[in-house]
């Protein structure tokens, strides 16, 4: 059952890279984006994985774990930003002000988030 009703979301039809290494997070996101009506590219566990399908699978945002098995995302977040797909950070680490710092267009939202904070989240900047 949807979060939202498809009169509200503009989301419908969108594609959506998750890159998140904790499985059942990666999970939980995707099917929460798929009730949405947005196709899930990934989820993508580690960094060459998530750039190869950033680059061959054209989405239209991200929503990024920082750390995956020890290594930052940081170069898939530069990809995707270089190329204007706009990205979410979803991290359960505490750099918060570094990752807004650094990347300050970005949202940034704290594991575990409220599935409606995702969604809000993904309408807001898809918002065409």
């Amino acid at each position: 059952m949807a979060i939202w009703s498809e009169a509200v979301l503009g989301i419908e039809g969108k594609r959506v890279l998750v890159v998140e290494d904790e499985m059942l997070i990666a999970m939980d996101l995707a099917m929460i984006l798929a009730e949405e009506g947005i196709e899930v590219i990934g989820p993508c566990t580690n960094v060459d994985d998530a750039l190869q399908a950033a680059r061959e699978s054209k989405p239209d945002a991200a929503l990024l774990d920082v750390d995956l098995h020890g290594k930052p995302v940081f170069p898939v977040a530069d990809a995707l930003v270089e190329t204007g797909v706009p990205i979410i950070f979803h991290t359960g680490r505490g750099e918060l002000d570094q990752l807004r710092a650094a990347y300050n267009s970005a949202p940034v939202l704290a594991k575990p988030s409220d599935p409606k904070t995702v969604i809000k989240q993904l309408d807001e900047m898809l918002d065409t």
